[in-house]
């Protein structure tokens, strides 16, 4: 499976292990301008990895709630759908907390500094896609 991560500037992709137990950090995506071209990439990113299924982080609000966010990435991962067809399905999954998790995965890590200073939009998108993997079980 593929995680996805968006970002307003980069999109973080993620990939699972091919039973499905564990997701690791796959590659970051510059944001291109053109949405299209971003989808397209996620999509071809996906079929080379041979995925099933693209796993796209859902931010919700800590209520719960959509906010303008979580709109914008379920026309995103809507628009995604359509690009992928229907033998690769999209679904939604909550990212409440990645970036936060992502972060604190990477400091008890001993990572050092600089490494730290990284954009980690591709460990947030592991997280994603490893919640969504557990919540399967």
């Amino acid at each position: 499976m593929l995680g996805v991560d968006l970002g307003t500037r980069r999109i973080g992709l993620a990939v699972s292990d091919p039973s499905g137990t564990l997701a690791g950090p796959h590659e970051i995506l510059d944001r291109s301008g053109d949405p299209a071209a971003d989808r397209r990439a996620i999509v071809a990113a996906a079929r080379e990895l041979g995925a099933t299924r693209i796993v796209v982080g859902l931010p919700r609000s800590l209520s719960g709630r959509d906010g303008p966010a979580a709109r914008a990435a379920r026309a995103e991962a809507a628009a995604l759908a359509t690009e992928a067809g229907p033998d690769l399905p999209v679904e939604l999954h909550d990212e409440r907390f990645s970036t936060v998790t992502a972060q604190q995965s990477v400091r008890a890590s001993g990572a050092r500094r600089k490494a730290r200073r990284r954009p980690l939009d591709d460990v947030a998108a592991a997280v994603i896609l490893q919640s969504y993997l557990e919540s399967r079980r």
